[in-house]
């Protein structure tokens, strides 16, 4: 049984040299380049007559091939071109869709401070400043709960004209689990078309329907808004909103910032639904330097905010 393992693991050993060398073989090989484009990695090669003789650097064996199908000008070019360390067609062609595919990427999720990237599943991300590192700490959505128990969208549903003159949209808790440290918050909302929807509706849909609305804090629950009920069942709406600006950004982003800084205090983001009023989901965050450390914050990615290491002075003798 020894005997036995001790054949495997030498023919394993035989077999993983002889895979290196024929890498290294790889590494080290020259091109033959044939006439229509393609070319032979060899270690090394002869003319013999009319044909070629070569050892194959991919199959390590001796082959041959007729002399007039190999372009010598373009065989020599790449030689000087490797000597002079001019990198490869490939290696060129590779750098290229490298980099297509990095402005593909950018342009979907664009970097908003160094090592810091929207993310590519969306969503309504802040951007943070916590001890002077940015962040980007994303919004939940939280569910607006109206005081007249009921769990229907009461925008959207069926208005009972019996129902109170007014109605207020609560969050519970009297502060949001996320708290800007930052004044002035950029806040980023992936608006992309919803694929079960209409292109034509989502094209209709203004730019600037995201608003900052700022909540008033009572007992224990934070108030986004009234609705006022006309007897006929017309509802009409009144929140404090928040000057603010609305820009569009390159992958379905857009970036909401308010004019002026924010005071300390609550606030949401709300979506402005026109004649029908406010989507009842909002998402709510905080405005306060003094607040914790957001514990779902992202981070920059240092390999991308750190930079290249200067060579250090040389000392002066004494």
């Amino acid at each position: 049984m020894n005997s036995i393992i001790r054949s495997l693991v030498r023919a394993s050993s035989v077999a993983i040299f002889v895979l290196l060398g024929l890498l290294a073989a790889q590494q080290l090989a020259k091109r033959l380049i044939l006439k229509d484009g393609s070319y032979q990695m060899v270690t090394k090669y002869e003319i013999k007559g009319d044909r070629v003789r070569y050892m194959s650097a991919e199959r390590g064996e001796w082959e041959e091939v007729p002399k007039s199908l190999i372009d010598w000008e373009a065989t020599d070019k790449y030689e000087k071109d490797r000597a002079a360390g001019v990198p490869s067609p490939e290696a060129a062609a590779l750098d290229k869709e490298l980099e297509d595919e990095k402005k593909a990427e950018e342009a979907r999720n664009p970097h908003v401070a160094p090592g810091l990237q929207l993310p590519d599943e969306g969503g309504i991300i802040l951007l943070d400043t916590f001890e002077s590192q940015p962040q980007l700490v994303e919004l939940l959505q939280t569910g607006g709960e109206v005081n007249a128990n009921t769990k229907n969208n009461i925008l959207r549903g069926v208005i009972n004209p019996i129902a109170s003159a007014k109605q207020t949209i609560e969050l519970p808790g009297t502060h949001a689990k996320v708290q800007s440290h930052v004044a002035t918050p950029s806040i980023y909302i992936a608006d992309r078309p919803d694929p079960q929807s209409q292109a034509k509706q989502d094209a209709e849909l203004p730019l600037d329907r995201f608003k900052i609305v700022r909540m008033q804090v009572k007992g224990d629950k934070r108030i986004v808004g009234d609705l006022k009920v006309a007897i006929y069942g017309k509802v009409s709406q009144e929140q404090k909103l928040v000057a603010s600006h609305s820009e569009k950004m390159t992958g379905g982003w857009v970036k909401v910032t308010p004019e002026a800084p924010l005071a300390t205090g609550e606030y949401a983001i709300v979506e402005m639904l026109g004649k029908e009023g406010m989507n009842l989901n909002v998402w709510d965050f905080g405005v306060n330097p003094a607040a914790a450390a957001n514990a779902t914050a992202w981070k920059p990615d240092r390999t991308a905010t750190q930079e290249p290491q200067k060579p250090g002075e040389l000392k002066k003798r004494n």
